[in-house]
């Protein structure tokens, strides 16, 4: 099983954090200049930010095994 390690920070790791802000900054901006909470436009467009975000997060603080 892979460990996550705080160590691995790096690149990879701002940019995926910037995606997830992104993802939330867009919806929210959204929600604030239409007052519309339930448009599959902006979930479709917000999703793949968030998601990107938090798996490639995940990903790029993961050990990497050595053999």
């Amino acid at each position: 099983m892979m460990k996550i390690n705080i160590k691995n920070f790096n690149f990879y790791t701002i940019l995926s954090l910037l995606f997830l802000i992104a993802g939330i900054g867009i919806w929210i901006i959204w929600i604030i200049k239409y007052g519309v909470v339930y448009d599959i436009g902006i979930y479709s467009l917000a999703i793949v930010f968030i998601i990107s975000g938090i798996v490639g997060f995940i990903l790029s603080l993961m050990d990497k095994k050595e053999d």
